[in-house]
């Protein structure tokens, strides 16, 4: 007999319209899906990177682990938090004297889930080791049955190619990183729930969460500027992916969106 818990992973949370819409919508999600575990990527939270305020806001709003990529060091601040703070994680490929970790195993009310995360290379420039590699080392240490990939990545083919080398090894992975919410929610033929992008939870009148002024005029050819983060009316964007708690198998995939 199966035991099925729903699981809402939100992507990426772009700068204070985005905590602000988190903060006021998201238990009002968690209740309208009856959700048993969140997952929030955070990586920028502060426009780029977040601060620990950023990272208590998110906690506080309703998410259960917090998930990063590549402006994690983009606070520095933060640095100190990843070594203290277990339910935040950054990418488990970075180099392995980074602070904080990039797996963990955490307590939920259906039982024991892990929730890894990962960023990708294809046009990401940070150095990081090979995903494909490291998550297979990390799978040989995890004996849970529920298991959750944030992947930060850039690339739509690096991000399916992953979702074909851990089909059927993990319950549910999804795409965080380019802030475009894709409509190919899925089951694959072993088991695995995939989204390439999960998208954005932060304000539309925007480019990809900042003013439109900024990456506008550097597109034109001007010389770059600090991007300055968006405000406005903003919503949170995510799926979520019910999962056979027994099997660890997933059941289905829905992308949310919430103004």
């Amino acid at each position: 007999m199966s035991k099925s818990v729903k699981i809402l992973a939100v992507g990426d949370i772009c700068g204070p319209a985005g905590l602000l819409v988190l903060s006021k919508k998201l238990r009002a999600v968690k209740n309208q899906y009856d959700i048993a575990f969140t997952v929030v990527n955070g990586e920028n939270a502060a426009g780029l990177g977040l601060t620990k305020n950023d990272a208590d806001e998110i906690f506080d709003a309703g998410a259960d682990v917090i998930t990063l990529g590549n402006h994690t060091w983009s606070k520095l601040e933060i640095r100190k938090h990843l070594d203290s703070c277990r339910y935040m994680l950054r990418p488990a490929n970075f180099a392995p004297q980074a602070p904080g970790v990039g797996f963990g195993v955490f307590d939920a009310s259906f039982g024991k889930v892990c929730v890894i995360n990962l960023i990708g290379r294809v046009e990401v420039n940070i150095n990081s080791e090979n995903p494909f590699l490291e998550v297979d080392k990390i799978l040989k240490k995890i004996e849970e049955k529920v298991i959750l990939v944030d992947f930060h990545a850039s690339a739509t083919s690096e991000k399916t190619a992953m979702a074909y080398h851990l089909d059927g090894r993990v319950s549910a992975l999804w795409g965080t990183h380019t802030h475009v919410q894709t409509s190919d929610c899925r089951v694959f033929e072993r088991g695995t729930g995939y989204i390439t992008d999960l998208g954005m939870t932060g304000p539309l009148d925007s480019i990809i969460g900042m003013k439109p002024g900024q990456p506008l005029a550097q597109f034109l050819g001007n010389p770059p500027e600090r991007f300055i983060p968006a405000d406005g009316v903003s919503r949170i964007e995510g799926a979520v992916f019910e999962i056979d708690c027994l099997s660890g198998k997933c059941l289905g995939v829905e992308a949310v969106r919430v103004s």
